[in-house]
């Protein structure tokens, strides 16, 4: 396990998920499944579905925002598809309610990216952002990441109804060069 980063914001470190963080992760996800406006999970998931869904195996990796022992966010990430898929990452993120608008979002989004970079992935692909959750488009768009499309009402909002939800991309592939 890795020693935790520097500082990432104030007052708040990106570092690797350990067991005894389960129980405050918890709660994050849980109130982020349930109140079903940015994430496409089943909001009556288990702890225990909820557990195994997120806290994924190496290679792949799995991060808290912390402040000392109180967790403000986490994130998961991972190869989007295996085999002739692997070479693009994916992830997801969430942030508890109190931390929103703190930088952790993007702590945790520049942590996903360098990971990504330094375990080679040619991109990183978020499949199912929804259209409505601004700050994560806006906070996405502001480190790269363009929308390859949108899928119409794919996402039942519990207010709006059914809106969009973006395949967001960020290419990690050096640019190439013209032959002139």
């Amino acid at each position: 396990m890795a020693d935790p980063q520097p500082p990432a914001g104030p007052g708040f470190v990106v570092r690797e998920a350990r067991d005894e963080d389960w129980p405050r992760m918890w709660p994050i996800l849980h109130d982020v499944i349930t109140e079903q406006r940015t994430f496409a999970y089943d909001p009556g998931m288990s702890e225990h579905d909820a557990k195994r869904t997120w806290l994924v195996a190496a290679p792949a990796r799995v991060v808290v925002a912390a402040d000392a022992d109180r967790v403000l966010g986490t994130a998961n990430m991972y190869a989007n598809r295996p085999g002739p898929g692997s070479h693009v990452a994916s992830g997801s993120l969430v942030v508890a309610e109190h931390a929103r608008g703190t930088g952790v979002g993007r702590a945790l989004t520049t942590d996903m990216i360098s990971w990504a970079r330094g375990n080679g992935f040619a991109a990183i692909q978020f499949n199912a952002v929804v259209d409505t959750n601004r700050a994560a488009v806006d906070l996405y768009e502001s480190l790269g990441f363009g929308t390859l499309g949108t899928a119409p009402g794919a996402f039942r909002h519990p207010v709006l109804g059914d809106v969009g939800l973006r395949i967001m991309w960020l290419d990690l592939r050096p640019p190439t060069r013209g032959t002139g």
